[in-house]
């Protein structure tokens, strides 16, 4: 059933992000301003953290696809524009106190993803910089042509990737190339993504790539995915013991409902 367009959209912003859901519960999450290659607004950002809330109250969501208008992904945050309200800034930098962890809108805005408890895989063409790509970074995977072009641009800027980019780098690659991607500040085109770490896979047509697994993994029971998802998002950096524990309380769950169904 279709949800509505976005939830807010600021007036003085010129693209918007586009939510809808079809008949099998698949959001569809699109980033469009394609005259300024998606790149970021204020505006885009409060709709994509609101989008993301939005989502997490629907319980008929069964998978998300992110994906850009136009000729690109996103370009990254519009960071002539953000400079030029300092107010909008300030209030989107203070950190919110729930849900944990903590993030303000900047990493709200990418952080929203992992916090659905249904897939969640990005769909990249064109332009994949910046902030766009800690947007990708959010999904669970990223699906991009080959020629798409993957920066972590911030250091051109004189800045640091701070929507929530230090700690998904750091989870899909060594520190190394995480370090080196983001001091150089370098262009990889999607095929060297994917050898990085990046890129989950390369494809010709990206959405219908992410339409193709999104619906093998529907077929699956919903909790039993959510539980996965979690558990994969906990694991990196936790105590074996802990991560054990979660395994066997989630399975143990998970079987009182299958001994239940039968």
């Amino acid at each position: 059933m279709p949800h509505p367009t976005s939830p807010r959209t600021a007036p003085d912003t010129p693209g918007r992000v586009l939510l809808d859901v079809d008949a099998r519960g698949v959001a569809h999450v699109r980033l469009a301003r394609p005259d300024k290659l998606n790149a970021l607004t204020f505006g885009m950002l409060d709709d994509l953290v609101s989008a993301g809330r939005l989502l997490r109250k629907d319980r008929t969501l069964r998978a998300v696809i992110l994906s850009g208008e136009g000729d690109a992904f996103c370009a990254g945050l519009d960071v002539r524009a953000a400079l030029g309200d300092p107010a909008g800034i300030a209030r989107r930098f203070v950190a919110r106190p729930l849900p944990l962890p903590r993030t303000n809108v900047f990493q709200e805005a990418c952080w929203t993803w992992r916090r659905l408890p249904v897939p969640v895989v990005a769909a990249v063409h064109g332009h994949c910089l910046g902030a766009g790509l800690q947007l990708a970074l959010g999904a669970d995977l990223r699906f991009s042509t080959s020629d798409a072009r993957w920066s972590v641009r911030e250091a051109t800027w004189g800045l640091v990737p701070d929507m929530t980019g230090i700690r998904t780098l750091t989870e899909l690659m060594g520190l190394d190339v995480a370090k080196e991607l983001t001091l150089t500040a370098r262009m990889v085109e999607g095929s060297e993504a994917e050898r990085l770490g990046l890129v989950t896979r390369v494809a010709q047509d990206p959405v219908a790539a992410a339409q193709e697994v999104v619906s093998e993994m529907i077929q699956h029971d919903r909790r039993a995915l959510a539980h996965a998802k979690r558990l994969l998002n906990a694991a990196p950096g936790q105590r074996a013991g802990r991560i054990f524990g979660r395994e066997r309380l989630a399975q143990l769950r998970l079987l009182r409902r299958v001994a239940g169904r039968g």
